[in-house]
């Protein structure tokens, strides 16, 4: 994969991703989205290495002079796809920024394990493209962490700047979040509520540990309720 060409200054950012090389009609923008979700699948199933430009344009049925009209090269394809799927992504689990602080919390993790399972292929290109190393992709792979490590620190603690050990932690959790969501949506079990009650209460954990490391950094305190906390469902009891 072509490495050669420079980040742009401070590395690529969350928020300017999915920008489209305008084109000048409302065709061409939907054109040029159709290739991308065409794109998505194909990235998702075959590593970027084992795919000419040849492969794309024969598997889309279209001409490859018109992928090279809208991104330019491969690679600019690829990184388009990638942007795209990134910003859809970020904007699902980051939604819901007027609810209570814990509400937020389970918000943000049920947004992030319905887009992966309603986008598979999409998330798949995010998490697990098979491109080989690029700075600008793996900057954009972490756009995505840092984006929604935000999103935990201002639902867990109303700010996102928080101290050095605490991001770490939530680094921590979100790798494992991604495990967990790549092996789920291939496997189709548990259910989502399942998914989403596990990694909350890891997530709980992880917010304790971190109150623990750094107590200026509480953890948000569990929800009121009227007995024991229920089971996770399907867990054994007894």
């Amino acid at each position: 994969m072509d490495t050669s060409q420079q980040q742009r200054p401070g590395g690529p950012r969350v928020a300017d991703t999915a920008r489209p090389r305008t084109r000048g009609t409302d065709r061409s923008l939907t054109r040029r989205a159709e290739l991308i979700a065409i794109g998505r699948k194909l990235f998702a199933d075959t590593s970027y290495d084992a795919l000419s430009m040849d492969d794309i344009a024969r598997q889309a049925h279209v001409a490859k002079g018109l992928i090279y009209y809208y991104f330019e090269s491969k690679r600019g394809y690829y990184l388009a796809i990638i942007e795209d799927a990134v910003a859809g992504l970020v904007a699902r689990a980051g939604s819901d920024t007027d609810l209570p602080g814990r509400t937020r919390l389970e918000r943000t993790i049920d947004g992030y394990l319905r887009y992966a399972e309603h986008n598979q292929a999409a998330y798949r290109t995010i998490i697990s493209g098979g491109v080989g190393f690029d700075s600008e992709v793996h900057a954009l792979l972490g756009g995505v962490r840092e984006a929604i490590v935000d999103t935990i620190a201002e639902g867990a603690y109303g700010r996102r700047d928080i101290p050095r050990v605490a991001r770490l932690a939530l680094l921590g959790w979100q790798w494992s979040v991604e495990g967990v969501t790549l092996d789920w949506i291939d496997r189709a079990d548990p259910s989502r509520d399942e998914v989403r009650e596990l990694l909350v209460r890891l997530l709980g954990s992880t917010l304790r540990t971190i109150e623990e490391l750094e107590p200026s950094c509480p953890a948000p305190p569990p929800p009121v309720t009227d007995g024991p906390a229920p089971p996770v469902p399907g867990a054994r009891t007894g």
